[in-house]
């Protein structure tokens, strides 16, 4: 069963801390949402965990293994991915385009991307 810890992440920006020492465990199966107004940090602490941020202090461990310095690409793979709140990553992009600029995380070759993408957009019908 798969483990996602963090340890006491921060983040400071410009001499201010403004994430705090955040500490939480998510196993596998489990949902989990941060609330509170907006500015308090929900954001920048799912960047921090995903890896779009670095953060200042603190560790992201995947099954005990410290991935806070893996890039997003690494991360992705390891199952660690973050849902914008935005409704789409590229507004003026087609399904097609923006599941091929996804999925360029995973697939290399241009071919089995090319094939992946069309075996997705088969199976939701698109």
């Amino acid at each position: 069963m798969s483990k996602l810890e963090i340890v006491n992440l921060e983040k400071i920006i410009k001499k201010t801390k403004i994430i705090h020492g955040i500490s939480l465990e998510v196993n596998s199966g489990e949902v989990v949402g941060l609330l509170g107004p907006n500015g308090a940090g929900k954001t920048t602490t799912f960047y921090m965990i995903c890896g779009l941020i670095s953060p200042s202090s603190g560790k992201v461990l995947l099954d005990g293994l410290d991935v806070t310095k893996d890039p997003l690409n690494k991360r992705a793979r390891s199952g660690i991915g973050y849902l914008p709140q935005e409704s789409s990553i590229f507004k003026d992009l087609s399904v097609e385009d923006n599941l091929l600029l996804a999925a360029q995380i995973f697939y290399k070759d241009k071919k089995i991307l090319h094939d992946k993408v069309e075996q997705m957009l088969e199976l939701l019908s698109i």
